[in-house]
């Protein structure tokens, strides 16, 4: 293979687990030679241009840090055939989530990338992920997604779901876009996104999203508290299908009052699997005269962010709502 028929791929680093080195204090990210001898074997296959854009544990990468890494993104996006994006596990399927709507119809390959173990371990899963994740940037399939343990995800339908098991990560509800065997990268093209227009640039998003998982005996005044506090978004983890016991609120105070108080409350289910469907039982249909939007199959990292991207586009209470009940990129089952 000479020079001209490799893929120019971004790599850009954000910190995380996958570029730490043992401190006085544990873990800590960052930069490490390691990281170099990787990417000089990664650079026999590919043209690898490096952007350093931070060095966080992801636990501290806020909303703001998603709006640089979006944004990093969007301007890099003309010069690649595909960028990857390392980052630390614990947050990766919000960032991922949230970049997905952020980068409106984006138009290469972006793929999230992490690992269980530092690349200067010995054992460390990071130089399998790193690889299936540059094969996803120069498979030519725009898109955001996550790849880990030899899978490729939408990164709006990961989850993690082990904190130590080099298989971390989950695509839920939704089948792999792709997986590595002995035969290579295999795509699911049915699993792939559709572009719906040129790739736009949305940033804006709201904090003031609380998330609220029920449990029996939860007082509903946490409603009102949650309005006065100024949030403008709930999302709400039900039980099963998206049961609850909050049908006798008055009008003006709970669910009720902070749905007439403008607050966009969305139900998911707790259940990782599956889907909230508010049409069932009597509670659900309660729920939706009461104003709550439905989440259907979305992860509650999807709902978040969609939320959040919601709130921040100022969009209106019923638009919300039909924008709930529209696909973006896949983070839907309608």
């Amino acid at each position: 293979m000479n020079h001209t028929d490799k893929k120019h791929i971004l790599l850009i680093t954000t910190g995380g687990t996958i570029a730490s080195v043992p401190g006085g204090e544990g873990l800590e990210p960052r930069r490490s030679d390691v990281m170099e001898r990787e990417l000089n074997q990664l650079r026999t296959y590919y043209d690898i241009t490096v952007q350093d854009l931070m060095c966080l544990d992801s636990s501290n990468i806020q909303p703001e840090e998603w709006v640089i890494i979006a944004r990093a993104v969007f301007d890099a996006r003309g010069c690649y055939d595909g960028i990857v994006i390392s980052h630390g596990t614990d947050t990766m399927a919000y960032t991922s989530s949230m970049v997905t709507f952020m980068l409106e119809n984006i138009d290469l390959p972006v793929v999230f990338t992490g690992s269980q173990l530092p690349l200067a371990d010995f054992l460390s899963d990071a130089p399998n992920n790193l690889r299936a994740a540059f094969a996803m940037a120069a498979a030519g399939a725009p898109g955001v997604f996550l790849a880990f343990d030899r899978k490729i995800m939408r990164g709006c339908r990961a989850v993690k779901v082990r904190a130590s098991g080099f298989n971390a990560f989950e695509s839920i509800n939704s089948q792999y876009v792709g997986i590595v065997t002995a035969l290579g990268l295999n795509l699911n093209r049915d699993m792939l996104p559709a572009p719906k227009g040129p790739a736009a640039l949305r940033t804006k998003a709201s904090n003031r999203v609380f998330l609220l998982r029920l449990t029996p005996g939860l007082d509903s005044a946490i409603f009102d508290t949650l309005v006065d506090m100024g949030y403008r978004g709930i999302v709400l983890e039900a039980f099963g299908l998206g049961g609850m016991n909050f049908l006798h609120d008055v009008p003006g105070h709970g669910i009720r009052g902070a749905v007439e108080n403008g607050v966009s409350v969305v139900v998911c289910s707790q259940c990782l699997y599956d889907s909230s469907n508010l049409n069932v039982y009597q509670v659900g249909k309660k729920l939706l005269d009461m104003g709550v939007i439905q989440g259907g199959d979305m992860t509650t990292e999807a709902a978040m962010t969609k939320l959040m991207w919601a709130l921040g586009q100022d969009y209106t209470q019923d638009e919300i709502r039909s924008l709930f009940a529209t696909s973006l990129a896949g983070e839907i089952t309608l």
